[in-house]
């Protein structure tokens, strides 16, 4: 009989979903709570607008400054604890074997098999290095280039998602007019963002959208309410 080969398929772009859902999370409610609130005050789209593009261009670079300085923080806290666990293999082996051994036997082995395998890990520093790293504090080494992705990805999501609520202000020249528009689109925006953020992210979907609307509709009606209450 034929052997038809085992292919596994897992999703491996965690990390840049993750951006994904941040900046266009934001992206989609911050203006739009904040087009929302100013046609509550003001008559004119171009108001509103500007208010808004400038809103898009702040918060992207913010939201992306963010993104750049925690995966920084990520890589550089890698680097620190690598550096603490070279020490400690080199200057404390005794220690370090014996924490290895734990590592094992809370897997199953046995003193005698974990002792065999630590054994051969002693003579690679640098492998048992990374098993330390990775299975005693659960640290992976993070990429180079993350940084910089991780900003860019955020700000053009955030810029993606701050563009929707602000289109129909571009079209129509009355805020009025406009508001339902960009109510119905965003919303509309927020449950397709939301559910496909459960499908990535192994949430339900539905409940992921529901969840995604409603947080954006309460940011948006606080915010115009308010802006009428002040006008």
């Amino acid at each position: 009989m034929p052997i038809t080969p085992h292919v596994e398929h897992h999703f491996t772009a965690g990390a840049v979903v993750r951006d994904v859902v941040i900046g266009m999370s934001d992206g989609l409610t911050v203006p739009f709570a904040l087009a929302a609130g100013l046609t509550g005050a003001v008559d004119a789209s171009s108001i509103v607008v500007t208010a808004g593009l400038a809103e898009v261009a702040a918060g992207s670079i913010a939201m992306g400054l963010g993104g750049y300085l925690a995966a920084k923080s990520d890589a550089e806290h890698y680097a620190s604890e690598r550096l603490r666990e070279q020490r400690e293999v080199k200057d404390i082996p005794a220690e370090e074997i014996k924490e290895t051994k734990e590592i094992f036997e809370s897997y199953g082995l046995t003193t005698e098999e974990s002792t065999k395998v630590v054994q051969a890990l002693s003579r690679r520093p640098d492998t048992w290095v990374d098993f330390m790293m990775r299975f005693e504090l659960g640290l992976e080494k993070p990429d180079p280039g993350r940084a910089a992705r991780s900003a860019l990805t955020i700000a053009g999501a955030y810029v993606g998602g701050g563009l929707i609520p602000l289109a129909p202000y571009l079209l129509v020249h009355s805020t009025r007019r406009a508001l339902p528009v960009s109510v119905g689109v965003t919303l509309l925006a927020l449950a397709v963002f939301g559910y496909v953020k459960g499908r990535f992210t192994g949430s339900r979907p539905l409940r992921s959208a529901a969840q995604t609307v409603f947080i954006g509709a309460v940011a948006a009606g606080m915010a115009f309410l308010l802006a009428r209450a002040i006008s």
